[in-house]
């Protein structure tokens, strides 16, 4: 009994068609929520392939590799009442999937605007403790630890995990900036005097 190519070929399309629709695939670097009905039915999947139910279950699949975030330059107040412009950037990723998916609803991009906001509010509540020679000179490395001791108690409760808090510039603002060289300057003419 012979086998007709026609039917060899309709074989694998059914074949190919049951793995595209009944599995999925996890890769080491990523992490897999498998939603039933729109609720969260399973999640902590080992790489691999898994089985789903098609138009049953939806799987959602996030990287879990550390993802960096770096934010616009903020202004903050000192002790002095002085402003300082904070460049810094962030290093965080997905602790824990569902949390994850339940406070933000699976949005990297939400995620990542819940996260500046809670930098900043630790930024503002550090800078507002510190004089600008403390900030500029001193105590970087003594913020960049608070901060980031901080936001990782602040972020549990959206199931991400804040690794790293830096801060890559501390400047002051144009008008600031200028006023400050300028007593400089006065300051060296009057030692040279």
């Amino acid at each position: 009994m012979k086998i007709k190519a026609p039917v060899i070929i309709v074989v694998l399309l059914l074949a190919a068609v049951f793995y595209m629709a009944f599995t999925f695939t996890v890769r080491e670097y990523e992490t897999a929520l498998k939603l039933r009905l729109g609720e969260i039915a399973e999640t902590g999947y080992e790489p691999g392939l898994h089985f789903k139910i098609p138009l049953w279950n939806q799987v959602l699949v996030f990287d879990r590799r550390f993802q960096t975030q770096d934010s616009s330059p903020q202004q903050f107040l000192t002790i002095e009442k002085k402003f300082v412009v904070v460049d810094s950037f962030i290093k965080w990723k997905i602790d824990n999937v569902e949390t994850f998916y339940r406070s933000t609803g699976g949005d990297m991009r939400k995620a990542g605007s819940l996260i500046s906001d809670r930098i900043n509010t630790a930024l503002r509540d550090e800078f507002a403790k510190r004089t600008i020679q403390e900030v500029v000179s001193g105590e970087r490395t003594q913020i960049m630890e608070n901060i980031s001791d901080k936001a990782s108690k602040g972020t549990a409760d959206l199931g991400i995990q804040i690794v790293d808090v830096r801060l890559k510039q501390i400047d002051f603002p144009k008008n600031l900036s200028d006023a400050i060289f300028q007593r400089m300057r006065t300051e060296r003419h009057r030692i040279a005097s």
